[in-house]
């Protein structure tokens, strides 16, 4: 990553609202029209823009995180970790990378300051499975910061599985620092360490 604030600034764009409709939605228009109800959320609420830990949880828990497929992300993240991994260990991986996200978001939500997203067109094919939504964040001051939102449709709807921040994905990157980890310590060892820090953070609470 460039920066962490640039990474923060990608991660608060991801956002994917509740939808009747997700399945037949674009992918596109689900980006657009839920990044910017989240960031609307954002601009009114001087709670969240003064750093309520509770609503800005609250919000990610709601609008963004269930729109995740964190399983099939903890898959690509552990990559040939996660098929020598047993079932418990796959299960607490996962809810603690999940607690991981909500720590980034709540932060990346909190850091927002009225920066522009401009959006580019959508290529994709009739049956697509999967699609890439390309977009720019415009600050001022300061150079655009090119983001991608990989979408793969699963069988409830279109689920983010990653994000690509000035050519470098979220994927990619947490795989070198987990491999390191697990290297060092096992997976157990990355799992504890984890929810170490979920649990300073307030995020160690069971998900839904």
């Amino acid at each position: 990553m460039k920066s962490f604030t640039q990474f923060l600034l990608g991660l608060t764009m991801m956002g994917l609202a509740a939808s009747s409709v997700a399945e037949i939605t674009p992918p596109d228009v689900l980006v657009k029209h839920t990044a910017e109800e989240v960031l609307e959320i954002v601009k009114k609420d001087k709670d969240i823009q003064a750093g309520d830990q509770k609503k800005i949880f609250a919000l990610a828990e709601e609008k963004i995180l269930p729109h995740f497929d964190f399983e099939r992300i903890s898959q690509l993240v552990l990559g040939r970790y996660w098929t020598r991994a047993s079932k418990d260990q796959k299960e607490a991986f996962e809810r603690e990378f999940r607690s991981l996200m909500l720590r980034t978001y709540a932060t990346a939500l909190s850091k927002y300051r009225n920066q522009i997203i401009e959006y580019k067109p959508l290529r994709m094919q009739p049956g697509d499975s999967k699609a890439v939504v390309k977009t720019q964040i415009l600050q001022p001051g300061g150079q655009p910061i090119g983001i991608d939102y990989t979408l793969e449709k699963m069988a409830e709807g279109w689920k983010v599985t990653d994000l690509v921040i000035e050519d470098v994905s979220l994927v990619t990157n947490y795989r070198s620092q987990f491999s390191n980890e697990v290297r060092q310590s096992g997976l157990d060892g990355l799992i504890q360490k984890l929810a170490e820090k979920n649990k300073g953070a307030g995020t160690d609470r069971k998900q839904g």
